[in-house]
């Protein structure tokens, strides 16, 4: 069996050479980036995203196509918990969204995102930014997390970071490390 090569609308191929791989291994890619990923589909990809990765009617689908502004973040969600469903679960899915919410709804690290947990030793001495990135599966090289850096797309509890190498230090709590706006971690 064969299908054609998915591609999103701008014409950028889907696939595991491309930028951001979607896995459904949970091991390589959790419920949450997964749905994360469905849930920021560009508008033109949706519709088609939908009738190609869910099982919903097409006269659902249809009518879900019609939306437009606001509206159309509904569907998007509708999309990710299609998608996500399929392939981790519902509860997975009602967990992911729920997670979303709370993560973007609200300043503070939500139960539920990707953890990372530090070791004593870590803990205690600090790890290097850059590393973390790396390891929390922010950034795929630390030339890449460098780049985001100097991007001023690294925030660490809301704070943007502008130097990438000191030593960070949790201290007992737990910071939210996030990579541009919808990409996040805890690290404790």
């Amino acid at each position: 069996m064969t299908t054609p090569l998915l591609t999103t609308a701008s014409g950028v191929k889907m696939g595991k050479t491309a930028a951001g791989a979607v896995w459904v291994n949970a091991d390589r890619l959790s419920p949450y980036d997964y749905w994360q990923f469905w849930r920021n589909a560009e508008d033109a990809d949706v519709v088609r995203f939908l009738k190609l990765f869910t099982e919903l009617p097409i006269d659902e689908i249809e009518r879900l196509g019609r939306a437009e502004g606001a509206e159309l973040n509904a569907v998007k969600e509708r999309l990710a918990n299609e998608a996500t469903a399929l392939v981790h679960g519902r509860q997975a899915a009602d967990h992911a969204q729920q997670t979303a919410r709370q993560a973007f709804g609200q300043g503070e690290a939500a139960a539920g995102l990707p953890t990372v947990e530090l070791d004593d030793a870590e803990r205690t001495a600090g790890v290097m930014l850059i590393d973390l990135l790396v390891r929390a599966g922010l950034a795929a090289s630390k030339s890449e997390a460098r780049r985001a850096i100097s991007g001023r797309g690294v925030r660490i509890d809301g704070e943007v970071i502008e130097d990438g190498d000191g030593l960070l230090t949790v201290d007992g709590r737990a910071l939210r490390l996030s990579l541009g706006k919808k990409r996040h971690v805890v690290v404790k």
